[in-house]
Order: structure tokens, then C-alpha cells, then sequence
């Protein structure tokens, strides 16, 4: 069963910012980072795992890191297969979930395109916040997990996003098949 949606929580940005400050000083410091996912979006319930996306020149840039962001707790693992992730637990509990992304790639990477639309949005930013709900309850159920089943509305919503920047359409979902919780 997945965690359970909160409230928005106005510390989620503070999170973020000591999050990335953490990052920074045990990486590269001129790393940009940015504050994505639902907890990003002001107002909107969401699960308490604050998202970051972080800006690497190449992979071999996240590769150089990765040692040091493991001493510092962060560990490789994730059901993701487009780009590197890196997630931090506290008591056993997902706290936190870093994704890396190159320097090529980051104009037009679906979770940041999607922030930015659900925060000029208010409407669809409501319509995101129901699927979520109704995933939960999916979930719950048994008879889908939380992201098969929020995916659909995602999809839609980061198309339109895209479409508003002149960008094609590209499916959103990035993880196993056999993981997509």
C-alpha cells in the first residue's frame, strides 16, 4: 500500500533547500538543483517525499559523485530506467528522491515541464490532485499501483505542457513494468 497523501506541508520547501544544500556540499557545488514533484507545487496534497532533479553535465558527472553522495547517506535504487536516481530513507521510510539529469537533456525533462504547468494551472493542478486521490484508493484496492494509475492524467497533463513550449509527445512513464509503485 502506498503512503498515504498529506496536506501541503509549507516546510516541503525548507526540506528542499536543506536537501540540495547537502547535495551541493558533498558533490559539485555549482550543481543546479531544483524542487520537483507534488510537494513543489504550493497547495497540492502529495506523499511526504520531497523530489529534487539535479543538472549534471553528463552521466559520467553523476558517476564521479555518486561515492560521496553514498557516504552521505543517499543509495542507488529505484524501479527508474530513463536517468539516474538516488534515494534517501529515514527509519526505514522514503524521505527523499534525487533524479540526475545532463545538461542535454534538461529543457525538456518531463518532471520539471510538469511542475511549472501545475503551477500556472490551478485547474489542472485540481484535476492532478483528484487522480492522485482516486490512485490511492486504486492502490488500496489492489486493483492498481499509484503511479499505473495516476499515469494517464500525468500523461495528458505533460502533453499539453509540452505542447505549449512546442515539444512532441513522449511517454512520461520511466520505470519497470514489474515496479511501478
Amino acid at each position: 500500500m502506498p503512503r498515504m497523501l498529506e496536506a501541503y506541508d509549507p516546510a516541503w520547501p525548507s526540506l528542499f533547500e536543506a536537501l540540495a544544500d547537502g547535495i551541493r556540499s558533498v558533490a559539485d557545488p555549482e550543481w543546479v538543483i531544483e524542487h520537483i514533484g507534488s510537494t513543489a507545487v504550493p497547495g497540492m496534497r502529495a506523499k511526504p517525499v520531497i523530489d529534487l532533479a539535479i543538472r549534471v553535465r553528463d552521466h559520467d558527472d553523476f558517476e564521479r559523485h555518486r561515492p560521496a553522495l553514498e557516504d552521505a547517506g543517499w543509495v542507488v535504487g529505484s524501479s527508474v530506467t530513463t536517468h539516474p536516481v538516488i534515494v534517501r530513507e529515514s527509519d526505514g521510510i522514503r524521505s527523499a528522491i534525487a533524479h540526475f539529469f545532463t545538461a542535454a537533456e534538461w529543457e525538456t525533462v518531463n518532471q520539471r515541464i510538469l511542475r511549472d504547468w501545475l503551477r500556472e494551472n490551478p485547474a489542472d493542478a485540481a484535476r492532478y490532485a483528484h487522480a492522485k486521490c482516486d490512485a490511492v484508493a486504486a492502490a488500496a484496492r489492489g486493483s492498481s499501483s499509484y503511479n499505473a494509475a495516476k499515469t494517464p492524467v500525468i500523461q495528458e497533463l505533460v502533453d499539453a505542457a509540452r505542447r505549449a513550449r512546442g515539444l512532441p509527445s513522449v511517454p512520461v512513464s520511466d520505470k519497470r513494468l514489474a515496479e511501478r509503485e
